[in-house]
């Protein structure tokens, strides 16, 4: 009798995470409204990436675990300030945002540190969204054109989050590695 083979959750966490990123950055230089933004947030980079946390949780990844149900928070309060703001609900101003987006930087430099034990595709993922994220703060704190430069910089961590969920797609359905990765940044 064969075990039964598992999918891995990672993939759907990053393609959650890399598509909406994307998308988001797409609105941050001025190419698209806000309405994807918010679905995408909402249900992909959201609900799909949180319960690829929790089926995380259960392979014993601590390090997908805390960061696909983080991040799939982090989308879903991010659509609930947009839906807010929307239907004048609480009106967030650019210092409030600021603040909130203060927080997932620290966070993320915690994951950034983490993600350096890994391999060197997923630290050069989170070194673009600690950079992503101060770039942010620096925009909502004092220097709006910052956001901008964000967006275009976070479109890179996007694609650099889709080539490490690539990897894993083709590792699996090639039977060997396709895409390299590199080696962990610390060992």
């Amino acid at each position: 009798m064969s075990e039964l083979k598992l999918g891995n959750p990672a993939v759907v966490g990053l393609a959650g995470f890399g598509m909406t990123t994307l998308v988001l950055q797409f609105h941050n230089v001025g190419w698209c409204g806000l309405g994807p933004v918010l679905v995408l947030g909402l249900i992909f980079g959201g609900l799909a990436q949180f319960i690829a946390g929790l089926q995380e949780m259960k392979t014993g990844n601590n390090f997908g675990y805390s960061a696909f149900t983080s991040y799939g928070a982090f989308w879903i309060g991010l659509g609930l300030i947009f839906m807010f703001n929307h239907f004048g609900i609480y009106k967030t101003s650019t210092t409030d945002m600021g603040w909130y987006l203060v927080g997932w930087t620290l966070y993320t430099a915690i994951m950034w540190i983490g993600s350096m034990r890994i391999n060197g595709a997923l630290a050069s993922t989170f070194t673009l969204l600690l950079i992503g994220f101060v770039l942010l703060d620096i925009g909502h704190f004092g220097n709006p054109y910052m956001n901008k430069v964000a967006g275009y910089e976070l479109m890179l961590c996007a694609l650099n989050a889709w080539y490490v969920m690539a990897h894993a797609i083709f590792a699996d359905v090639f039977g060997r590695d396709v895409l390299p990765v590199g080696k962990p940044w610390i060992s």
